[in-house]
């Protein structure tokens, strides 16, 4: 019979953790964090940028590849959303050298997911399972629901703005509803958790929830304001997202500070 693996010194390390201490926040806590992701731009300018111009061409090849295949435009376009955390993991990078003095350099942010690799793999593995479902029950509310031609990305834009085929959008952003708050519930601190503390995956996402549990409203604004800078950017035919996702990014790493707190010192535990 084969002998089972031993631990390896970061599996060790993980486990000998803490489960995070979650910190109560104010209700005006998210406004603060985009200012310090603002200043967090501002200070890291070309990396920061890159993620952006980044993120406005995933937006735009959306766009573009499902120009002709309308039912599945919505659904990649607001699983974008849902798979955000994971592509800003760059950002979260910047915003963590930045707090320690190091140098706002891109490349070491572009493979930062080998410290914790087994963990984020998880972590996407998860995302991209909610995403997949997501994809397949938005093309049966589209089935069902909706009575018009099918619409590109602006012409769905426009119905929502002008509340066409109203029965449809109630379903079909109520059903959204419930995908995106269990993205946000399980990625509030996750991903920051497994880069600055090797935290394991299940524990970082159960930290999330334990987050939104005590600060559930705080961490809706949060949630609203995350979902109006995109929209914003969206509308902007992706251009917007140049800027607006990295503040973002940036803006949930200070979350992260702000929602678990530090682990303590050796001095302060004796």
């Amino acid at each position: 019979m084969a002998q089972p693996t031993p631990p390896t010194n970061d599996e060790q390390a993980a486990a000998a953790l803490p489960f995070p201490t979650i910190r109560s926040i104010g209700i005006g806590a998210p406004f603060r964090w985009i200012g310090l992701g603002w200043s967090d731009l501002i200070a890291c300018p070309v990396a920061s940028l890159f993620y952006g111009f980044c993120f406005t061409a995933m937006g735009l090849l959306v766009t573009f590849v499902f120009e002709h295949a309308y039912q599945y435009t919505s659904a990649v376009s607001t699983g974008f959303l849902l798979l955000a955390p994971f592509f800003a993991m760059g950002l979260y990078e910047l915003s963590r050298r930045r707090q320690l003095g190091q140098p706002c350099a891109l490349v070491p942010t572009l493979t930062v997911w080998r410290r914790n690799a087994g963990n984020i793999a998880v972590f996407a593995g998860v995302l991209t399972v909610i995403f997949l479902i997501w994809a397949r029950a938005s093309l049966v509310i589209f089935a069902i629901f909706y009575t018009r031609e099918m619409p590109n990305l602006s012409g769905f834009l426009t119905q929502v703005l002008s509340f066409e085929n109203l029965e449809f959008l109630m379903v079909y952003f109520g059903v959204g509803l419930v995908f995106a708050l269990l993205v946000f519930a399980v990625s509030v601190v996750s991903i920051p958790l497994m880069l600055d503390r090797n935290q394991d995956a299940i524990t970082s996402m159960l930290a999330s929830i334990r987050a939104l549990a005590e600060n559930t409203l705080p961490l809706l604004v949060w949630a609203a304001l995350i979902v109006s800078l995109t929209i914003l950017g969206f509308l902007s035919f992706h251009l917007g997202l140049v800027v607006l996702m990295p503040v973002v990014g940036h803006a949930t790493w200070h979350a992260y500070r702000d929602v678990v707190a530090p682990l303590p010192t050796p001095q302060a535990s004796r």
